[in-house]
């Protein structure tokens, strides 16, 4: 598959300033990528706003991290390995969000999954979030956290870091980080009031079901991890 590179990279910024004004990301938080090619991606520079960007900035690295074109000032995303280890196993991903959206983040620095049936959304879009285990930034050790969820997960939450989404292009990637966010939200506020009224197993399952007649992409714990 090959994409239009100018639209990519002008996607790319107008889902930076999404991100930014929903307070996802403060200063120079968070990082994105898009493959456009079997061997070409396109990320987010390093130690810049994302609600700042403009295409130009916006770097083309390979699959080993190689920088293919800049705009000789800016930098790839220091944490572009662990999109890289995403995009090496799972070839039908595309596109890589992280953020730090606070109340996703706060279960993250809690340690705490999310793993309730809450609503019939989260439930078909992701089901359930797991922990990574904290790894150093910018290191081989954050990519390494991820190997136990690649095959089954496609939103994970990184322990005292933030979360991380991916999909087939990058609209449905950030989509599911804006799910994320709300559905830990709910996690959050129902539990402050008492507990929630989850959905009871037959119902999961029927929206289970629901999910595979749709034919929804990407994976899902509950359905790819039974």
């Amino acid at each position: 598959m090959k994409f239009d590179e100018q639209a990519v990279r002008q996607g790319m910024c107008d889902i930076g300033r999404r991100v930014w004004e929903r307070g996802m990301v403060a200063a120079n938080d968070g990082n994105f990528s898009v493959k456009i090619s079997s061997e070409e991606i396109l990320c987010t520079p390093t130690g810049v706003s994302k609600g700042f960007m403009s295409p130009d900035m916006i770097c083309k690295v390979d699959l080993e991290g190689r920088v293919l074109q800049s705009d000789g000032i800016h930098k790839p995303s220091s944490e572009i390995k662990m999109h890289l280890r995403i995009y090496q196993r799972r070839p039908d991903v595309n596109a890589v969000v992280h953020a730090h959206p606070m109340y996703a983040t706060v279960y993250a620095v809690l340690g705490r999954p999310l793993a309730k049936q809450l609503m019939p959304e989260a439930t078909l879009s992701f089901g359930e979030v797991p922990i990574a285990r904290y790894g150093l930034p910018s290191s081989t050790e954050v990519p390494d956290s991820l190997e136990p969820f690649l095959a089954t997960y496609d939103v994970v939450l990184l322990q005292n870091h933030g979360a991380l989404s991916w999909g087939v292009d990058l609209t449905t990637a950030y989509f599911k980080m804006e799910s994320l966010e709300f559905y830990a939200q709910l996690h959050f506020l129902t539990d402050l009031l008492g507990g929630a009224q989850e959905l009871s197993p037959e119902e999961v399952d029927r929206l289970l079901a629901l999910r595979r007649q749709l034919g929804l992409p990407g994976r899902h714990p509950l359905i790819d991890g039974r």
